[in-house]
């Protein structure tokens, strides 16, 4: 999106240097990469960043300030996601935007999704790192975003994930986490602030306490990270030897109420310029637009799972009375192709990825680059050029 930045990149871009990039990648992770990683980072205007990072931040505000949706979508946790020791405000939160072009040709955002729950905030700063090193990248660009360097957010998301504890007693928790394809995240998030992953299932009960076995000995958890996904924790059953409704002696980071209470299921009640119109399923009794304009959502599905492009009034008809209330109607909108490859024009979808300190802080931008209706790196298999990526601020 900056022509100089990305004709200069392009031009000294080599097969080796990626692999260079991707080599180093798996030595800083100390475990294989499972994912697309894009040939390329994306350089974006600051003022382009800067307004996705403010504008999500106001409409995440506007919601936790609005007692009525409050109200709805604190209806829709299950109750086993009810409990003690959960944030005020949510710890980790994530804006989706993707990027349009207007009739003048400017390029302005618009709201894909928002989510509190944790991202890759351990990769997402390694991978911004890695991308400078091996292309030698101007000084002046920044991986991170509200004046981070890149020292400063390693020290605040210290701050945010250990706080005062010993480092030993928090841990990231995962469901079979050496199976995940987030896991280089998990193993450099111990690297850079010693905070260990772990099963559920592993993880030892002792009255009031949580415990995890460690060289040895059994060692108290104080802190969770949170990094399990409710709805996969559905879907496969896996062992948890606690309930979330239990009264322990522990500390959230992402409690997974606020993985349901700030979700898609927020965006019905947002207005503003960038957020498509959306309608809840169940308030609707006929498709609102053309079935061509319009996505079919779930609220809860991690990683795009079950969205379904111009579904047709058979297929929203076919969902039972009782689980509309889980589903969203959106105006579909196109993204345009702004980052220009050897492999031709590629979309950018720009996650901006917050943590609420004292206020909530946009600390870093997270990129998928792709040529499919999907910019997940799952729905683009077999491309070139596409991925996970990373955006730099070019002031």
């Amino acid at each position: 999106m900056v022509p100089a930045l990305r004709t200069a990149f392009n031009a000294q871009w080599t097969p080796e240097r990626h692999a260079t990039l991707l080599a180093a990648l798996g030595t800083k992770a100390g475990v294989p990469l499972q994912f697309t990683v894009s040939e390329t980072p994306c350089f974006f205007p600051e003022a382009l960043l800067g307004r996705m990072a403010s504008t999500g931040a106001a409409l995440v505000n506007a919601f936790l300030d609005n007692a009525e949706a409050r109200a709805h979508t604190e209806s829709l946790i299950p109750t086993r996601y009810l409990g003690p020791g959960q944030e005020a405000r949510p710890t980790c939160v994530q804006v989706d935007f993707g990027v349009v072009r207007t009739a003048d040709g400017a390029a302005e955002p618009r709201l894909v999704e928002l989510q509190a729950f944790p991202s890759l905030y351990a990769f997402q700063h390694t991978l911004a790192e890695t991308y400078r090193e091996v292309y030698d990248l101007p000084a002046t660009l920044s991986g991170h975003l509200d004046g981070l360097s890149p020292a400063g957010y390693l020290a605040l998301m210290r701050e945010v994930l250990v706080g005062e504890h010993d480092p030993a007693e928090v841990v990231l928790m995962e469901l079979a986490p050496e199976t995940q394809k987030t896991r280089p995240d998990f193993a450099l998030t111990e690297r850079l602030w010693g905070v260990a992953t772990v099963d559920p299932g592993e993880v030892v009960v002792r009255g009031r306490q949580l415990r995890r076995r460690a060289g040895g000995r059994e060692v108290p958890i104080r802190r969770v990270y949170n990094r399990v996904i409710p709805d996969e924790l559905e879907r496969t059953g896996h062992p948890m030897p606690f309930d979330y409704r239990d009264d322990l002696d522990v500390e959230w980071i992402g409690h997974p109420a606020w993985y349901f209470r700030l979700s898609k299921s927020a965006i019905p009640w947002l207005t503003h310029p960038v957020v498509p119109r959306t309608w809840r399923l169940d308030a609707i009794t006929a498709l609102p637009l053309p079935s061509d304009q319009l996505v079919l959502k779930p609220l809860f599905s991690f990683a795009g799972g079950g969205i379904v492009f111009d579904p047709t009034s058979e297929q929203v008809a076919a969902i039972p009375a009782a689980e509309r209330h889980l589903y969203l109607l959106q105006e579909r909108v196109s993204f345009a192709p702004t980052i220009e490859t050897p492999h031709g024009a590629t979309q950018a979808e720009v996650r901006i990825m917050y943590v609420w300190t004292d206020r909530l802080r946009a600390v870093l931008p997270l990129v998928r680059m792709g040529r499919g209706r999907m910019m997940g790196v799952a729905h683009n298999k077999g491309l070139a050029w596409v991925g996970a990526s990373a955006g730099f601020v070019v002031p």
